[in-house]
């Protein structure tokens, strides 16, 4: 029997995206994670999507412009499970958990925003929970820090997690 994947889809909000700093590569990054939502879609696969939620007052508080996701991701929101987080964690206080044994899913494919936070935060939380995570290597990213650029950030990432907590492969390799 085949193991059952899922697609996670982390903070890909207007105000983390479009923010006063971008995203390395965001627009390759977007476009892949859409191929990756296409993809999912194909093969019938659940697509869950976080949206960070910060508390009222916060330039991502609930119903604010820069919370709203991207319009340009490829999310149908009448298929795809949109779901608020409020920590790192994807895990922590939402349905997810729930969603993905309902589902049998066996592995979270993890693409989106924050590389160094909800990224690596989501693939080390899953495989914790016995959920295989799935780390595509050119489907997520961050911004350039005061100690580190988000190219060295992502790769750091990518070396890291593909060395004991996620498998890792490329947007074209992924498979439903």
């Amino acid at each position: 029997m085949p193991v059952r994947r899922a697609l996670l889809i982390l903070d890909m909000q207007v105000g983390l995206f479009h923010g006063p700093e971008q995203p390395w590569q965001g627009e390759r990054i977007l476009a892949n994670i859409n191929r990756l939502i296409g993809t999912a879609r194909a093969a019938r696969a659940p697509i869950f999507v976080a949206r960070h939620t910060g508390p009222q007052g916060s330039p991502i508080e609930a119903g604010s412009t820069p919370w709203q996701l991207l319009p340009a991701l490829e999310v149908d929101e009448q298929y795809d499970r949109v779901f608020d987080k409020f920590r790192p964690s994807a895990f922590w206080n939402t349905p997810l958990r729930e969603w993905l044994q309902q589902a049998g899913v066996e592995e979270l494919v993890v693409v989106g925003m924050k590389t160094q936070y909800c990224v690596d935060t989501n693939c080390r939380v899953a495989a914790e929970l016995g959920v295989r995570p799935v780390l595509v290597s050119d489907a997520h990213t961050c911004m350039d820090t005061p100690g580190l650029g988000a190219e060295a950030i992502v790769a750091h990432h990518n070396l890291t997690l593909g060395s004991g907590f996620a498998t890792l492969c490329v947007t074209e390799a992924v498979q439903f």
